[in-house]
Order: structure tokens, then C-alpha cells, then sequence
């Protein structure tokens, strides 16, 4: 199905158990886990190393993610960019949480995640 022609709320549905996978394995630094959902092409810039180093200076600078809000959801034919609010427990201030959703072989995949 062409992400153009499903709602909202169903490209969410999808990608909130995503990114929640991946904050929570990045919280506990476990690539497995965090690289679980993701293509081929982002596992391969995902190592163990750039995940750890990674991890470990945003904890460090602005501890933990906490709340996430949903701000827009963007639909082109074979993805979906989805943008969050998102907060952290020690940085203080709004940030965005982005993903881009795609479906390969018949499964939902993250194709790029970021925070800023």
C-alpha cells in the first residue's frame, strides 16, 4: 500500500512502536535491539561502535528521552518522514525526533532516525 493512501494515525501506529524500540535500546545501548527495524542500508552505517559512542554523549549531555508528542506526518509514495516532539530528562527545551518509514519485503523498516 502506497504510504499516500493511509492515514495519519496509521503510519503512527507503525511508527511509534518503532521509535520506541529504538529509544529504549539506545538508553540501554543495545545495537541488536536498536538496529532490529532497521534496512539494510541504516544497519550498515549502525555499527556497535557509532551506536556506543553515540549513546554515550547524548546521555551525558542531555540524559534521557522522555516525552514524545507527534507534530506531522509527510506521505510520499513508498515512505513516510514522521517528526516528533521530543524532550530528554536532564536538556531542557523542545527537540525533534525524525523518522522515515518504508516498506521492503512486506515489512515496515526505518531508513533514518534522528534527534535534534
Amino acid at each position: 500500500m502506497s504510504f499516500e493512501a493511509m492515514t495519519d494515525k496509521e503510519i503512527l501506529d507503525i511508527a511509534n512502536p518503532i521509535m520506541d524500540n529504538l529509544m529504549d535500546a539506545s538508553t540501554r545501548i543495545d545495537h541488536k535491539a536498536h538496529t532490529r527495524d532497521f534496512t539494510d542500508r541504516m544497519k550498515a552505517i549502525v555499527t556497535e561502535e557509532h551506536l556506543q559512542k553515540v549513546c554515550e554523549q547524548y546521555q551525558k549531555e542531555k540524559g534521557f528521552f522522555s516525552a514524545r508528542t507527534p507534530v506531522a506526518v509527510f506521505k510520499r509514495p513508498d515512505s513516510a518522514a514522521i517528526i516528533w516532539k521530543q524532550s530528554f530528562t536532564k536538556a531542557k527545551g523542545e527537540f525533534v525526533a525524525e523518522m522515515v518509514l518504508v516498506q521492503q519485503n512486506g515489512e515496515y523498516r526505518c531508513d533514518h532516525v534522528m534527534v535534534f
